[in-house]
C-alpha cells in the first residue's frame, strides 16, 4: 500500500469500541490534516493472523510506503514527524513534546493500564493503587499549572496523554479537577471527534455484516 494506512481489527465487542488504539492514529492524522486510509485484520484469529506485522498480535499498526510499524507510540511520532501541528521544530519544542510523549506511556500509561485490568477481574491491588493514585496526582500538579504539556500549546504530548487519561475508570479517579479539564478539552477537539465518531462508525458497520453473514 502506498500512503498512511493504518491498520486495526475488522471488528471489536462493544466494550473496547473508542478505545482500540488505532483512534490515537486516526486523531493524530486529522489533526494534522493528513490523508489516510484504515485497513483491517479479522478480530477472530487476532492472536496469530497478522504477527508478520505485529510480533503480539494487537493492533494497530501503521504502513507507510515501505515503512511499516507496530505499537501506536512509534505510530503517532512518526505522524507528527510530517506535521508541526504536532511536533514542534523547534529544539526546545521537540526535546520537551517528546519527553511529555514518552512519559504518557512510561510513566503513566505503564501504572494505570495493568491497575484497570486487575479492576476489571476484581482484583484492585492496594498497592498498585496506590502507585496510581500517586502518579496521576504528580501529573495534576502539572496540569494545574499549565494548559498544555509542552511548547506552550498543542502537541502529540497532548493528544497521547489525554488518550490515556480519558480511560473511565482513570478519569473518574479521586478528585483532579486539572485533569478533567484536561481530558475535557482535548476531546472536544473536532479532530478527536471526528476520529471517535469514525471508529465507531467501522465497528457499527461490522455488525451490521457480521448480522447479515448469519441471517
Amino acid at each position: 500500500m502506498t500512503g498512511l494506512t493504518i491498520w486495526t481489527y475488522d471488528w471489536v465487542p462493544e466494550g473496547p469500541r473508542g478505545f482500540v488504539r488505532d483512534l490515537r492514529l486516526r486523531w493524530a492524522c486529522e489533526e494534522a490534516g493528513l490523508d489516510y486510509a484504515i485497513a483491517t485484520v479479522p478480530f477472530d484469529g487476532r492472536e496469530t493472523n497478522h504477527l508478520d506485522r505485529q510480533p503480539f498480535g494487537q493492533v494497530p499498526y501503521l504502513s507507510d510506503g515501505s515503512v511499516e510499524m507496530f505499537e501506536s507510540g512509534a505510530g503517532l511520532l512518526h505522524i507528527a514527524g510530517k506535521s508541526e501541528a504536532l511536533m514542534p521544530s523547534d529544539a526546545t519544542g521537540k526535546a520537551q513534546t517528546l519527553q511529555w510523549t514518552l512519559a504518557a506511556l512510561n510513566s503513566i500509561e505503564m501504572v494505570t493500564l495493568p491497575w484497570w485490568f486487575l479492576a476489571l477481574s476484581g482484583d484492585e491491588s492496594s498497592a498498585l493503587s496506590g502507585w496510581v493514585a500517586k502518579r496521576l496526582y504528580q501529573l495534576e500538579t502539572v496540569l494545574a499549572g499549565r494548559e498544555w504539556l509542552a511548547a506552550d500549546r498543542f502537541t502529540v504530548a497532548d493528544l497521547l496523554m489525554a488518550d490515556v487519561l480519558r480511560i473511565p475508570k482513570v478519569r473518574s479517579f479521586g478528585q483532579r479537577p486539572a485533569s478533567e479539564a484536561f481530558v475535557a478539552r482535548l476531546t472536544d477537539r473536532p479532530a478527536f471527534r471526528k476520529a471517535h465518531a469514525d471508529q465507531i462508525s467501522q465497528f457499527e458497520a461490522a455488525d451490521r455484516t457480521r448480522a447479515q453473514a448469519t441471517a
